[in-house]
Protein backbone atom coordinates (compact mmCIF):
# COMPACT_ATOMS: atom_id res chain seq x y z
CA UNK A 1 0.00 0.00 0.00
CA UNK A 2 1.47 3.25 -1.15
CA UNK A 3 2.13 6.61 0.77
CA UNK A 4 -0.10 8.19 -2.15
CA UNK A 5 -3.03 6.00 -1.22
CA UNK A 6 -2.86 6.86 2.74
CA UNK A 7 -2.85 10.45 1.46
CA UNK A 8 -5.72 10.25 -0.68
CA UNK A 9 -8.02 8.70 2.25
CA UNK A 10 -6.71 11.04 4.98
CA UNK A 11 -7.37 14.34 2.37
CA UNK A 12 -10.76 12.97 1.34
CA UNK A 13 -11.85 12.15 5.12
CA UNK A 14 -10.94 15.74 6.21
CA UNK A 15 -12.04 17.69 3.06
CA UNK A 16 -15.56 15.46 3.42
CA UNK A 17 -15.75 16.94 7.08
CA UNK A 18 -15.04 20.38 5.65
CA UNK A 19 -17.98 20.42 3.32
CA UNK A 20 -20.29 18.56 5.66
CA UNK A 21 -19.82 21.33 8.02
CA UNK A 22 -20.65 23.99 5.16
CA UNK A 23 -23.50 22.02 3.61
CA UNK A 24 -25.74 20.62 6.53
CA UNK A 25 -23.96 22.90 9.45
CA UNK A 26 -24.11 26.81 8.04
CA UNK A 27 -26.06 25.94 4.43
CA UNK A 28 -29.05 24.12 5.91
CA UNK A 29 -28.99 25.51 9.48
CA UNK A 30 -29.04 28.76 8.39
CA UNK A 31 -31.63 28.58 5.71
CA UNK A 32 -33.81 25.90 6.75
CA UNK A 33 -36.02 26.88 9.87
CA UNK A 34 -37.63 23.57 11.45
CA UNK A 35 -41.07 24.25 11.84
CA UNK A 36 -41.29 27.25 9.82
CA UNK A 37 -42.13 26.54 6.63
CA UNK A 38 -43.28 30.48 5.59
CA UNK A 39 -39.54 31.27 6.57
CA UNK A 40 -37.30 28.50 5.13
CA UNK A 41 -38.90 29.34 1.50
CA UNK A 42 -38.25 33.07 2.02
CA UNK A 43 -34.71 31.99 3.10
CA UNK A 44 -34.14 29.48 0.22
CA UNK A 45 -35.55 32.13 -2.16
CA UNK A 46 -33.54 35.31 -1.23
CA UNK A 47 -30.21 32.56 -1.33
CA UNK A 48 -30.51 30.35 -4.22
CA UNK A 49 -27.12 30.58 -4.71
CA UNK A 50 -26.14 29.62 -1.58
CA UNK A 51 -28.25 26.98 -1.57
CA UNK A 52 -27.21 25.27 -4.48
CA UNK A 53 -23.66 25.51 -3.79
CA UNK A 54 -24.83 23.55 -0.59
CA UNK A 55 -25.81 21.02 -2.99
CA UNK A 56 -22.33 21.08 -4.62
CA UNK A 57 -20.94 20.50 -1.29
CA UNK A 58 -22.80 17.48 -1.16
CA UNK A 59 -21.49 16.10 -4.59
CA UNK A 60 -18.46 16.75 -3.59
CA UNK A 61 -19.08 14.69 -0.25
CA UNK A 62 -19.70 11.62 -2.27
CA UNK A 63 -17.32 11.61 -4.48
CA UNK A 64 -14.85 11.97 -1.54
CA UNK A 65 -16.55 8.76 0.02
CA UNK A 66 -15.73 6.61 -3.10
CA UNK A 67 -12.10 7.54 -2.92
CA UNK A 68 -12.22 7.28 1.04
CA UNK A 69 -14.07 4.10 0.46
CA UNK A 70 -11.18 2.41 -1.91
CA UNK A 71 -8.34 4.10 0.22
CA UNK A 72 -9.52 2.54 3.52
CA UNK A 73 -9.71 -0.60 1.88
CA UNK A 74 -6.62 -0.84 0.43
CA UNK A 75 -4.91 0.82 3.99
CA UNK A 76 -6.72 -2.16 5.92
CA UNK A 77 -6.50 -5.03 3.20
CA UNK A 78 -3.76 -6.50 5.01
CA UNK A 79 -5.40 -6.76 8.51
CA UNK A 80 -8.30 -8.90 6.30
CA UNK A 81 -9.40 -8.78 3.23
CA UNK A 82 -12.74 -9.61 3.27
CA UNK A 83 -13.77 -7.70 6.55
CA UNK A 84 -12.00 -4.62 5.01
CA UNK A 85 -14.01 -5.10 1.33
CA UNK A 86 -17.58 -5.51 3.22
CA UNK A 87 -16.37 -2.07 5.07
CA UNK A 88 -15.88 -0.40 1.34
CA UNK A 89 -19.01 -1.75 0.75
CA UNK A 90 -20.99 -0.67 3.18
CA UNK A 91 -19.62 3.17 2.76
CA UNK A 92 -20.63 2.81 -0.97
CA UNK A 93 -23.84 1.61 -0.37
CA UNK A 94 -24.34 4.37 2.16
CA UNK A 95 -23.01 7.03 -0.97
CA UNK A 96 -25.65 5.73 -2.87
CA UNK A 97 -27.98 6.61 -0.31
CA UNK A 98 -27.13 9.92 -0.04
CA UNK A 99 -27.34 10.60 -3.49
CA UNK A 100 -31.11 9.86 -3.58
CA UNK A 101 -31.52 11.84 -0.33
CA UNK A 102 -29.82 14.45 -1.89
CA UNK A 103 -32.16 14.81 -4.89
CA UNK A 104 -34.32 16.06 -2.47
CA UNK A 105 -32.34 18.82 -2.57
CA UNK A 106 -32.60 19.48 -6.09
CA UNK A 107 -36.51 19.32 -6.22
CA UNK A 108 -36.43 21.92 -3.50
CA UNK A 109 -33.98 24.15 -5.42
CA UNK A 110 -36.40 23.76 -8.96
CA UNK A 111 -39.41 24.33 -6.71
CA UNK A 112 -38.24 27.77 -5.09
CA UNK A 113 -36.74 29.36 -8.29
CA UNK A 114 -39.15 32.25 -8.74
CA UNK A 115 -40.12 30.76 -12.64
CA UNK A 116 -40.86 27.79 -11.70
CA UNK A 117 -42.77 28.26 -8.49
CA UNK A 118 -45.02 30.75 -10.52
CA UNK A 119 -45.00 28.16 -13.31
CA UNK A 120 -46.30 25.11 -11.21
CA UNK A 121 -49.36 27.25 -10.28
CA UNK A 122 -48.63 26.37 -6.15
CA UNK A 123 -50.46 28.85 -4.21
CA UNK A 124 -47.72 29.81 -1.12
CA UNK A 125 -49.09 27.61 1.52
CA UNK A 126 -49.03 25.25 -1.24
CA UNK A 127 -45.23 25.37 -2.17
CA UNK A 128 -44.41 25.97 1.53
CA UNK A 129 -45.96 22.14 2.42
CA UNK A 130 -44.18 20.65 -0.78
CA UNK A 131 -40.63 21.93 0.15
CA UNK A 132 -40.53 21.52 3.73
CA UNK A 133 -41.78 17.71 2.61
CA UNK A 134 -39.10 17.16 0.06
CA UNK A 135 -36.29 19.01 3.12
CA UNK A 136 -37.73 16.29 5.49
CA UNK A 137 -37.60 13.32 2.88
CA UNK A 138 -33.88 14.57 2.32
CA UNK A 139 -33.17 14.05 6.15
CA UNK A 140 -35.17 11.22 6.64
CA UNK A 141 -33.24 9.05 3.44
CA UNK A 142 -29.74 10.44 4.63
CA UNK A 143 -30.77 9.76 8.47
CA UNK A 144 -31.68 5.96 7.55
CA UNK A 145 -28.22 5.87 4.97
CA UNK A 146 -26.11 7.07 8.19
CA UNK A 147 -27.04 3.63 9.73
CA UNK A 148 -25.25 1.84 7.06
CA UNK A 149 -22.27 4.36 7.67
CA UNK A 150 -22.51 3.63 11.49
CA UNK A 151 -21.90 -0.06 10.19
CA UNK A 152 -18.65 0.78 7.92
CA UNK A 153 -17.20 2.88 10.84
CA UNK A 154 -17.60 -0.42 13.05
CA UNK A 155 -16.03 -2.49 11.09
CA UNK A 156 -12.89 -0.04 10.66
CA UNK A 157 -12.57 0.38 14.40
CA UNK A 158 -12.26 -3.05 14.69
CA UNK A 159 -9.75 -3.38 11.20
CA UNK A 160 -7.99 -0.52 13.59
CA UNK A 161 -7.64 -2.56 16.73
CA UNK A 162 -6.02 -5.17 15.48
CA UNK A 163 -3.65 -3.56 12.99
CA UNK A 164 -0.03 -3.08 14.76
CA UNK A 165 0.12 0.83 14.16
CA UNK A 166 -3.04 3.08 14.30
CA UNK A 167 -3.40 4.46 17.36
CA UNK A 168 -5.67 3.34 19.75
CA UNK A 169 -7.22 6.45 20.80
CA UNK A 170 -8.30 6.35 17.24
CA UNK A 171 -9.54 3.07 17.57
CA UNK A 172 -11.43 3.22 19.87
CA UNK A 173 -13.28 6.62 18.93
CA UNK A 174 -13.97 4.83 15.30
CA UNK A 175 -15.64 1.78 17.54
CA UNK A 176 -18.11 4.59 20.01
CA UNK A 177 -18.61 6.72 16.38
CA UNK A 178 -19.93 3.66 14.90
CA UNK A 179 -22.10 2.20 17.84
CA UNK A 180 -23.17 6.03 17.86
CA UNK A 181 -24.35 6.54 14.64
CA UNK A 182 -26.29 3.14 14.56
CA UNK A 183 -28.34 4.03 17.90
CA UNK A 184 -28.60 7.69 16.68
CA UNK A 185 -30.33 7.34 13.32
CA UNK A 186 -31.73 3.35 13.92
CA UNK A 187 -33.52 5.82 16.25
CA UNK A 188 -34.34 8.69 14.57
CA UNK A 189 -35.73 5.96 11.78
CA UNK A 190 -37.50 3.62 13.91
CA UNK A 191 -38.46 6.14 17.02
CA UNK A 192 -39.35 9.52 15.86
CA UNK A 193 -41.33 10.29 18.68
CA UNK A 194 -38.72 10.20 21.31
CA UNK A 195 -36.66 13.09 19.95
CA UNK A 196 -35.26 14.44 23.52
CA UNK A 197 -33.94 11.07 24.09
CA UNK A 198 -32.78 10.91 20.94
CA UNK A 199 -30.76 14.14 21.07
CA UNK A 200 -29.35 13.05 24.81
CA UNK A 201 -27.95 9.94 23.17
CA UNK A 202 -26.46 12.59 20.32
CA UNK A 203 -24.41 14.87 22.58
CA UNK A 204 -23.43 11.74 24.27
CA UNK A 205 -21.68 10.51 20.74
CA UNK A 206 -21.03 13.70 19.22
CA UNK A 207 -17.27 14.02 20.07
CA UNK A 208 -16.77 10.52 18.69
CA UNK A 209 -18.69 11.10 15.73
CA UNK A 210 -16.66 13.87 15.47
CA UNK A 211 -13.82 13.22 16.01
CA UNK A 212 -13.30 9.56 15.15
CA UNK A 213 -13.04 9.75 11.15
CA UNK A 214 -11.33 12.83 11.21
CA UNK A 215 -8.75 11.71 13.52
CA UNK A 216 -8.08 8.46 11.16
CA UNK A 217 -7.95 11.69 8.29
CA UNK A 218 -5.37 13.43 9.84
CA UNK A 219 -2.98 10.22 10.52
CA UNK A 220 -3.97 8.95 6.91
CA UNK A 221 -2.22 12.13 6.14
CA UNK A 222 0.74 12.62 8.08
CA UNK A 223 1.60 9.22 8.78
CA UNK A 224 2.53 6.37 6.08
CA UNK A 225 0.61 3.79 7.57
CA UNK A 226 0.94 0.19 6.54
CA UNK A 227 -1.20 -1.47 9.33
CA UNK A 228 -0.96 -5.04 9.47
CA UNK A 229 -2.55 -7.36 12.35
CA UNK A 230 -0.95 -9.00 14.80
CA UNK A 231 -1.55 -11.94 14.32
CA UNK A 232 0.37 -11.83 11.06
CA UNK A 233 3.00 -10.29 12.66
CA UNK A 234 3.90 -12.70 15.40
CA UNK A 235 3.69 -16.00 12.76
Amino acid sequence: MSAAVARTGGISLIVMAVAAAFSYGYVHGSLVVDGDAATTLANLQSSPALFRTGILGWVLIMACDVAAAWALYLVLKPVQPGLSLLGAWLRLTYTAVLGIAVSSLVVVSLLTDSMNLAASGFTSGEAQAEVMLFLHAFEAVWSAGLILFGGHLLIIGVLAVQSENIPKPISVLLLLAGLGYIVVHLGSTLAPGYEDLIQVVKWVFMLPMTAGELGLGFWLLFKVPAPHARAAAAS
